[in-house]
């Protein structure tokens, strides 16, 4: 069971306050896990900060919540996989695509499937790709610029991801239907 607050607005941290109100905005709520990771005012700036960019980026939504699903999945996040896969959903990823990598398995749809890939190896490997995790992505379609834009979306979810895993939110009635548990019995 979490032992971290779940802020809201009013009661977060005042440096925190401006953070919270970004994702308000962004998603119409504040996401339980930024509400708890607004105990630390530096976590959940450095977030919104890179949040911006993430989002605002090269790639469409569909593509960067491919990665973010990835992440989740890949550091067992059970927040971030739920929350993620509605989000995944909601962009428009092929059901079967967030099925696969909820399972773990590549997506169908190449380009995903090149970006699920990359993703997993920059988490498992440490960053230390080889030259055919690179090529296999480049292959797919993509430039060098797109290769460290991943490293970017990766950075991002660490963080939910890391924050997610130690405070243990709740998760919001809206995304019970992606539940994901990291360790099924």
């Amino acid at each position: 069971m979490s032992t971290f607050p779940i802020h809201t607005i009013a009661s977060a941290p005042e440096l925190s306050q401006p953070s919270l109100e970004a994702l308000q905005s962004a998603f119409g709520i504040v996401p339980n896990i930024a509400a708890a990771m607004s105990t630390s005012p530096v976590l959940i700036g450095s977030l919104v900060g890179l949040f911006g960019k993430v989002h605002g980026g090269s790639f469409s939504e569909q593509q960067v919540q491919v990665v973010l699903l990835t992440n989740a999945v890949t550091n067992a996040c059970s927040w971030a996989v739920a929350f993620h896969s509605f989000l995944a959903v909601k962009e428009g990823v092929e059901e079967t695509d967030v099925d696969a990598i909820r399972e773990r398995r590549l997506p169908d749809d190449p380009r995903n499937a090149a970006l699920s890939l990359l993703a997993r190896s920059f988490i498992e490997k440490r960053g230390h790709l080889d030259d055919h995790d690179m090529s296999a992505f480049l292959q797919a379609g993509f430039g060098k610029d797109h290769l460290l834009e991943v490293i970017g979306i990766v950075a991002a979810s660490t963080i939910t991801n890391y924050t997610g895993n130690v405070t243990r939110p709740p998760l919001e009635p809206a995304f019970e239907a992606y539940r994901w548990d990291a360790w099924p019995a």
